[in-house]
């Protein structure tokens, strides 16, 4: 993996209860069969040492597609699986607190909202920002809203890639591009598709 991989195209959050029941290694297959280039395993309901199986049974497959892994919050959890690097919200540890226990080439995500978040987080050390929710979501219980204005905004500001997020599908993605996002992120629109590969395949068809 080179120091500064590519955060762009379809960036798909495979959470085990966001599946519809089905094996999260089986639909992470199938979404980077469809063009998934980033995977973010986010699991809120188990213990680590729970998770680390899936985790890294998934970062084996990112490996075999070429595409990138992260940890969402658990950044021991991300370097125990051998992940690419660890997603961040704005009320776990900060970027500049993680990079010393890291390797030179981890990547650290931070979640933004606005122009200050997104300012800090490259101050920091962040390796990409995401910024949302870009539109209403229902795969997140506490979600702060943003807008394409808003991501425009943040364009503006900073030279870190950009992760959209929050609502993003097959209709609104193209619009979610123009206003200036270098990647995608996505739940329901993949992990929650009744042809999980297909929906991937459109969505990262917009990349195109």
């Amino acid at each position: 993996m080179s120091n500064e991989p590519a955060i762009r195209g379809l960036y798909v959050i495979v959470d085990p209860q966001q599946t519809r029941g089905r094996d999260p290694i089986e639909v992470s297959r199938l979404a980077l069969r469809g063009g998934a280039r980033i995977i973010q395993w986010r699991d809120k309901t188990r213990d680590k040492g729970e998770q680390l199986a899936d985790a890294a049974a998934i970062r084996d497959l990112c490996r075999e597609f070429d595409a990138l892994f992260f940890v969402n919050d658990h950044v021991d959890l991300a370097l125990a699986c051998a992940a690419d690097g660890v997603h961040l919200g704005q009320k776990d540890l900060p970027p500049a607190r993680v990079r010393p226990w890291t390797p030179p080439d981890f990547l650290i995500g931070v979640s933004t909202n606005n122009v200050d978040e997104a300012r800090q987080a490259e101050r920091d050390g962040a390796s990409y920002i995401a910024v949302g929710a870009i539109f209403p979501t229902g795969s997140k219980a506490v979600t702060r809203p943003a807008s394409p204005a808003r991501l425009r905004e943040v364009r503006q500001v900073v030279t870190l890639p950009i992760v959209a997020i929050g609502g993003i599908d097959e209709g609104n993605i193209r619009g979610v591009l123009a206003a200036g996002a270098d990647a995608v992120a996505v739940i329901s629109a993949v992990c929650g598709a009744e042809d999980v590969e297909g929906a991937a395949r459109r969505l990262a068809a917009a990349f195109e």
